[in-house]
């Protein structure tokens, strides 16, 4: 099992690499999954905004007789 893990004299740097593409990898999962919360809020705070902008034009709006 020890060899597995060594391989050959070369496990530091190919377990290294295995750490520090996971660590990256986890790195952009958590920004990807950042982003996408903070455009829903912004998306919906957008969305909130026309609908009262919207409510306000139909008040306004002369009514045909």
């Amino acid at each position: 099992m020890s060899e597995f893990f060594s391989m050959g004299g070369y496990g530091g740097y190919i377990w290294g690499s295995y750490a520090i593409t996971a660590i990256a990898m986890i790195a952009l999962l958590v920004a990807t999954l950042r982003s996408l919360r903070n455009s829903r809020i912004e998306r919906d705070q957008l969305e909130a905004v026309l609908q009262s902008r919207r409510s306000r034009r139909n008040k306004k709006a002369p009514k045909a007789p």
